[in-house]
C-alpha cells in the first residue's frame, strides 16, 4: 500500500525508507523497469543475477525455505488515511448479519423498481448467504449438460429477455439463457394464471386432461399474451422451437403435480388456440413460412394413420452394436455414417424395439364453398396431423386450424417447372370443428337478448316468412316454404337403429324468369353452410363422394362431394332437371337416410349428408301447362317426387293490377339500389307496395335469429293434436288416387310433423301447438292444390277452405274472392257477347255470401282498406255494387 504519511513527500517518490514498503504498480514513469519488477528486487536481494531471472523462480530445493521467512515490512496494514475512531472491530457473526440486511434491502429496491434483479429468481431468503445455493444449482445443470456460464448469461431478467442483443427470435429462444427463462415464466403462468373470478384456470385444465387421460394442454392466446407479452411475440414469430420449449416446462408442471402420469403419458403437447388473426388459404405466402397461423376450410381428404420415425436406433451388423439415439426431424432423413465400435460403414438395420414411434395422418382442406370468389377455383392445402391430433377430422368437416406454415422439397415440381420450388404443408397444432355451437359462442348478449325480444312477437314467422328474400316481389308460398325449410324440425333416431331425417326438402318449379335461382342465390348468403350445384355441371360423384388414388402415397382415398360438404347445412342445386338419371339417382339416399354409401377400389364406407336440399327446375317445354298434372310437367320420377316435402309450382299468370305493381316494384328496386341514391328514394318501394304492413327483420339479425334457433330450440311434439294430421293425410291420400297428380305417401304425415316443429322453432318454442299443426297442413295443402290441372284446382280450395285461410289475412282472402267474382264475369261476358268489358260490377250480397263461408261477417274493413283501392275497386254505397275498373 502506498505511503502517504507525509503531505510533502511525493506519491511517485522513488525514495524508499527501511519502514515503508514500496507498491510494484506505483513506480516512477522515470524508470527503465517494466511495471511489475522482480520480487527479488521487493524482497531486497542484489544477488539476483539475469540468468535466474531468465529461468524464472527456483520453489524447490535450498529456495524453498526463503518462500516462508518472515517479512514484517509487508506483514502489517498502514493506517494512513483510514479513520478507525468512530468504529470497532466486527465479529463474523454481525458481518454476515450486516451483508444479509443489505442483499433483503437491495431485493425489496428492485422489486419496487419493477425489475428481477440477477440471481433474484433462484435466491434462498432462508439461507444464510445464497452464494453457495445458487453455485450448487449452476453445477448441477452443469452437470445435467448444461455450460457453466456467468450466471448473468444463467438467468435472464424480465429487461434483458425481449433484448436479444442482435440474435434473430429463432436462435435467441435456443440459447441456454433465453430458454431457461421462457421455460421459467411458461410454468410461472400454468401456475398462477387466475381469470376474473379467481379461479385458477390452468390447474383445473391439466386435472381434467390428466383425467381424460389426454396429452393435450390447450393454451388460450389471449390469455397467455395478456400475462407473458414477450413470450406471446416470440410464439408466432419461432413457433417450432418455443413449442419444445412450452412443452417441455408443460411436461415439468404436469408431472410435479401428477407423478405417476408419467406411465400414461410420455409427453404432453401445448396447443395454441384463438389465435388473433386468421389467414385464408388463398392468401398464403412465403411471409407466412415457418410461421404460426391460423386458417379454415372443409376438410376434402383423410389419409390412414401411419407411423412416423421419431427416435432412431440402428444395429451393426457386423459388431451387433446399437447406434443413436438419432432423432428425425420432417424434412431430412438422418443416418449413421460409421460405426463408432468397430468402424465399419454399414450396412445398418433398424433396431424395432428400441426405435421410437408417433402417429402421422395427412389430411386435405380446403376453402370453404362460400368464401371462394366468384369466378376462382378453391384452394386447398395439405395439413400434417402428428401424435393425438390424428383422426380428430374428417371428410366433409369445416374447421379452424392452427399450425406452422413449412416448406419440404418436392423433387415432381422441380421436375414440372424446372427450378427449384418448394412444395408447402401445414403442421397442425390445434384444430376445432366449427359447428352452430361456436356459431353460438360468437353471439354476444346484446344479440341474445334481441333474438329474444324479437321471438315475443306474435307475428314473429310473418315478419321472417316477409324477409325472405326481401329483394324478390309475391311468392309469399315459396317464401314460407324456403323459411320453414331454414329452420327445420327435430332428427329422431330411437335406439340408435332407425334415424328419421328432420331436414325439409323443397323442389321449385315453374316458369322461366319468376326468380327460381334467385331464390337460391340468396339463400347461399343467408343461410349457414351453403353448398351450391348446377345440375348440368354436377356430376353423381361430385354430389355425393369420389375414391381417387394419392399420388405420392399411392393409396386410395375419399373425396368428399358437395352433399358431403354441406353436412349440417343446405344443398342448393339449381336445374334440378337437367341432371342424368343416373346421376340423380345417387341423391336418394342422401335425401332421405342422409347418408352416402361408397363402395369402390375395396373401401365400403358410409358417410353422412345431413342436409337440406332445395332444389330448382323447369317444366318440360319450357313453360308449366295447367291443364296437365305436376308429373306430366316435370321429367322427374316418383320416388324422388315423394322425397321432397314441399312442391312449389310457380306460374307467370297475367293479371293487369299485379303486373303494374311488379313493374313498380322492380322499379322501384332499381332506384333504392342505385350506389348515390337517396334516403327518400331508399323508402321508394315500399311506399309503393301500400299493403305490405308487415314489418321485416334485418338480414343481419335474421342470420343470428336462424343461428341461435337451430342450436338452442328442441321442441317436442306431446301436445300435438296427432287426430288432426291423421284425418288430414286420410283425406289427401284420396283425393290423390282421385286425381293423380302427385302420390301421397306415408312420408307426408313426416313432412307436415317436420315442418310444424320448424314453425315451433321460428318461435323459439320448446313445444309444438296447434297453430303450429295448422301452418304445417295449411303449406302442405298448398303445396299438394298447386301441383293439380287447373280444373281440379278451384274444386279442392273449397274443399279444404278452412285450412287454407289459416293465419290468412282477411283482407288477403276477400280480395282472393272479389278476383274469382270478377274474373267470373268477364268470362261470362267474353262468351256470351264475344267482347271484353271496361268495368265491371259485383253485387255486395255476393261478395258477402261468400265471406261468410269462410267465418267473415264485417266487411266495412276491407272496403277501406289501402289494398282494396290498390287493386281498383271502388264501393258504390248507395247501389250496394262493386265496381272494378279494367
Amino acid at each position: 500500500m502506498a505511503d502517504e504519511s507525509s503531505s510533502d513527500a511525493d506519491p511517485f517518490s522513488t525514495a524508499s525508507s527501511p519502514g515503508r514498503a514500496r507498491d510494484p504498480l506505483t513506480s516512477s514513469p522515470n524508470r527503465d523497469l517494466p511495471p511489475f519488477e522482480d520480487e527479488s528486487e521487493l524482497l531486497g536481494d542484489d544477488d539476483a543475477d539475469q540468468e535466474e531471472e531468465e529461468e524464472g523462480e527456483n520453489l524447490f530445493g535450498d529456495d524453498i525455505e526463503r518462500d516462508y521467512q518472515a517479512i514484517p515490512a509487508l506483514d502489517t496494514y498502514e493506517d494512513v488515511g483510514l479513520d478507525t475512531s468512530e468504529y470497532s472491530d466486527m465479529s463474523e457473526t454481525q458481518r454476515r448479519e450486516a451483508e444479509r440486511e443489505i442483499r433483503d434491502r437491495e431485493r425489496e429496491e428492485g422489486v419496487r423498481a419493477g425489475r428481477m434483479r440477477r440471481g433474484l429468481i433462484y435466491d434462498d431468503s432462508d439461507d444464510d448467504d445464497g452464494r453457495p445455493a445458487r453455485k450448487r444449482r449452476l453445477a448441477e445443470r452443469a452437470a445435467e449438460g448444461g455450460v457453466a456460464e456467468d450466471e448473468e448469461e444463467m438467468i435472464e431478467s424480465i429487461e434483458n429477455l425481449e433484448d436479444m442483443k442482435g440474435h434473430s427470435v429463432r436462435e435467441w429462444v435456443t440459447m441456454l439463457g433465453p430458454k431457461t427463462e421462457i421455460k421459467h415464466r411458461f410454468k410461472n403462468f400454468l401456475r398462477t394464471f387466475v381469470d376474473d373470478k379467481g379461479h385458477n384456470v390452468y390447474r383445473e385444465k391439466i386435472r381434467q386432461m390428466v383425467e381424460g387421460n389426454k396429452e393435450s394442454l390447450i393454451i388460450d392466446y389471449n390469455m397467455f399474451a395478456s400475462m407473458e407479452q414477450v413470450l406471446a411475440y416470440f410464439l408466432p414469430e419461432a413457433p417450432a422451437e418455443m413449442l419444445i420449449n412450452l412443452d417441455e416446462a408443460a411436461k415439468e408442471v404436469v408431472f410435479s403435480m401428477y407423478p405417476n402420469y408419467e406411465r400414461i403419458a410420455k409427453s404432453i403437447h401445448v396447443r395454441i388456440s384463438n389465435l388473433p388473426l386468421i389467414e385464408e388459404i388463398r392468401s398464403l405466402r412465403q411471409l407466412h413460412l415457418n410461421q404460426m397461423i391460423r386458417t379454415n376450410g372443409v376438410v376434402t381428404s383423410v389419409t390412414g394413420v401411419l407411423p412416423q420415425l421419431s427416435v432412431i436406433r440402428f444395429d451393426c451388423n457386423k459388431c451387433s452394436f446399437i447406434l443413436g439415439p438419432f432423432y428425425q426431424t420432417q424434412n431430412t432423413e438422418i443416418k449413421p455414417g460409421s460405426c463408432p465400435e468397430c468402424q465399419s460403414q454399414g450396412p445398418f438395420e433398424i433396431n424395432m424395439e428400441q426405435t421410437i414411434y408417433k402417429n402421422y395422418q395427412r389430411i386435405t382442406i380446403q376453402e370453404s364453398p362460400g368464401k371462394v370468389p366468384a369466378g376462382r377455383l378453391p384452394r386447398s392445402k395439405d395439413a400434417i396431423l402428428l401424435d393425438d391430433l390424428v383422426d380428430s377430422c374428417k371428410p366433409g368437416d369445416e374447421i379452424e386450424l392452427t399450425g406452422i406454415y413449412h416448406n419440404n422439397y418436392d423433387g415432381s415440381l422441380n421436375t414440372a417447372n424446372g427450378f427449384p420450388v418448394f412444395a408447402t404443408v401445414i403442421q397442425a397444432n390445434y384444430i376445432t370443428k366449427k359447428d352452430d355451437k361456436t356459431a353460438v359462442a360468437s353471439l354476444t348478449d346484446e344479440d341474445i337478448k334481441a333474438i329474444v325480444a324479437l321471438s315475443k312477437d306474435e307475428r314473429i314467422a310473418e315478419r321472417i316468412f316477409a324477409s325472405m328474400a326481401p329483394s324478390i316481389y309475391g311468392h309469399e308460398d315459396i317464401k314460407r316454404a324456403l323459411g320453414l325449410a331454414i329452420f327445420g324440425g327435430e332428427a329422431k333416431n330411437p335406439g340408435q337403429k332407425h334415424k328419421v331425417r328432420g331436414d325439409i326438402n323443397v323442389l321449385i318449379c315453374g316458369d322461366p324468369g319468376t326468380a327460381k335461382s334467385q331464390f337460391l342465390k340468396y339463400l347461399e348468403k343467408t343461410a349457414p353452410r351453403v353448398v351450391f350445384a348446377t345440375g348440368q355441371g354436377a356430376s353423381a360423384v361430385g354430389l355425393t363422394a369420389y375414391v381417387q388414388r394419392n399420388p405420392v402415397s399411392k393409396e386410395w382415398t375419399l373425396e368428399a362431394g358437395a352433399l358431403v360438404l354441406a353436412d349440417k347445412g343446405v344443398c342448393l342445386i339449381d336445374e334440378f332437371d337437367k341432371m342424368n338419371d343416373a346421376d340423380r339417382t345417387s341423391i336418394h339416399e342422401a335425401m332421405e337416410q342422409q347418408s352416402i354409401s361408397i363402395s369402390k377400389a375395396g373401401i365400403v364406407t358410409s358417410l353422412q349428408a345431413r342436409c337440406t336440399i332445395i332444389a330448382a327446375a323447369n317444366p318440360i317445354g319450357g313453360r308449366y301447362d295447367p291443364s296437365l298434372t305436376f308429373s306430366e310437367n316435370v321429367n322427374l320420377t316418383e320416388p324422388i317426387l315423394s322425397r321432397f316435402d314441399v312442391l312449389c309450382v310457380v306460374r307467370d299468370t297475367v293479371d293487369s293490377v299485379q303486373d303494374e305493381r311488379l313493374a313498380r316494384f322492380v322499379v322501384g328496386s332499381h332506384i333504392k339500389h342505385h350506389p348515390h341514391a337517396t334516403e327518400d328514394q331508399e323508402e321508394l318501394p315500399q311506399r309503393q307496395l301500400g299493403d305490405s304492413k308487415i314489418e321485416p327483420v334485418p338480414q343481419e339479425l335474421l342470420r343470428k335469429y336462424i343461428t341461435y334457433a337451430k342450436e338452442k330450440v328442441r321442441p317436442k311434439l306431446h301436445q300435438m293434436d296427432q287426430d288432426k294430421i291423421a284425418k288430414m293425410y286420410s283425406e289427401l291420400r284420396r283425393e290423390s288416387m282421385a286425381t293423380g297428380s302427385i302420390p301421397i305417401t306415408v312420408r307426408h304425415i313426416e313432412s307436415m310433423i317436420r315442418m310444424s316443429e320448424a314453425h315451433a322453432r321460428i318461435h323459439l318454442r320448446d313445444y309444438v301447438n296447434e297453430d303450429d299443426v295448422n301452418m304445417a297442413i295449411r303449406v302442405m295443402l298448398e303445396s299438394f292444390i298447386s301441383t293439380q290441372k287447373f280444373s281440379v284446382m278451384r274444386t279442392m280450395r273449397k274443399t279444404f277452405a278452412r285450412y287454407l285461410s289459416f293465419r290468412k289475412d282477411n283482407n288477403e282472402l276477400l280480395l282472393f274472392i272479389l278476383k274469382q267474382l270478377a274474373q267470373d264475369q268477364i268470362a261470362f261476358h267474353r262468351n256470351r257477347y264475344g267482347t271484353d268489358m271496361e268495368q265491371v260490377e259485383i253485387s255486395e250480397k255476393d261478395l258477402a255470401d261468400k265471406a261468410r263461408q269462410i267465418n267473415i261477417h264485417n266487411l266495412t274493413s276491407f272496403y277501406q282498406s289501402e289494398i282494396f283501392e290498390a287493386n281498383h275497386f271502388t264501393h258504390d254505397t248507395k247501389r250496394k255494387v262493386i265496381i272494378h275498373v279494367i
